[in-house]
């Protein structure tokens, strides 16, 4: 999924709206303060459960979790020391997961990750599933995972770590740890406003369904994507792109 085909258009894009002028394109980073730290991984605390979080893995079992438009869990998804983690050999299509059991409108979703050296995965919501779809990008916003450090390639401004991507750029003062380090990724989701956080840190905001958005969608990478971005509700879902990449501590409050 993650190439440079539209390097020219998202280029103008970082131009002429990319940069921090647009509250709603970037932000600038600013603590925020984590969910309470449990007293174990994969495990949620009394004030979590009163306030409604749902714990997405137990670090035993992959149970809720199965491939995207399958039946099961791919062969490439294990549980390893507490961890979901992704073996590395999907492509462009059929090593992605969802989290089947429920799908998610407005939410507040946290989990912790890590990835190896040069690795590139990603978090995706309102995700659709049907045989019309080969793969969760073509319809789910994507909040990218990558190794920011260590990559090879010269990517987009869009296609960092915690870039909405192919649409919306982090703002100034990202904090992403080296590959083979814990980082922690939140995505809080409202009509009205959209932010993602990494490492305690709001990294950009925005307004989904704007005429702002609309014109991102319009030129960009997702043109000749129609149903990319406009579901309200859908699944959630985590991407193999060939990496070894590791989550625990998934958790999602509906709002």
């Amino acid at each position: 999924m993650k190439n440079l085909l539209f390097f020219a258009l998202a280029l103008l894009l970082w131009g002429c709206g990319g940069t921090p002028a647009s509250e709603e394109q970037t932000a600038t980073t600013t603590e925020v303060p984590e969910t309470e730290e449990p007293t174990a991984d994969n495990a949620l605390t009394p004030a979590e459960q009163s306030e409604g979080w749902i714990l997405l893995f137990d670090g035993q079992t992959a149970e809720g979790w199965r491939g995207y438009n399958q039946d099961a869990l791919p062969g490439s998804w294990t549980v390893e020391d507490g961890a979901l983690m992704t073996g590395g050999t999907g492509g462009d299509s059929g090593g992605d997961i969802v989290y089947a059991n429920q799908p998610f409108e407005n939410f507040d979703l946290y989990l912790e990750w890590k990835i190896e050296k040069a690795g590139n995965s990603g978090i995706f919501y309102h995700v659709l599933e049907g045989e019309q779809y080969h793969a969760l990008y073509e319809n789910a916003p994507e909040y990218q995972l990558l190794d920011d450090i260590g990559f090879p390639q010269e990517l987009l401004p869009n296609q960092y770590v915690g870039a909405d991507y192919g649409m919306y750029v982090p703002g100034a003062g990202k904090q992403v740890k080296a590959a083979g380090e814990w980082n922690s990724s939140r995505i809080k989701f409202t009509p009205e406003k959209v932010t993602y956080f990494l490492n305690g840190k709001a990294l950009l905001s925005f307004e989904p369904w704007s005429d702002d958005w609309q014109m991102r969608k319009e030129v960009g990478k997702w043109k000749d994507f129609p149903d990319y971005g406009m579901a309200k509700t859908g699944l959630i879902g985590l991407q193999d792109h060939g990496s070894k990449t590791w989550f625990k501590n998934i958790k999602i409050r509906p709002l």
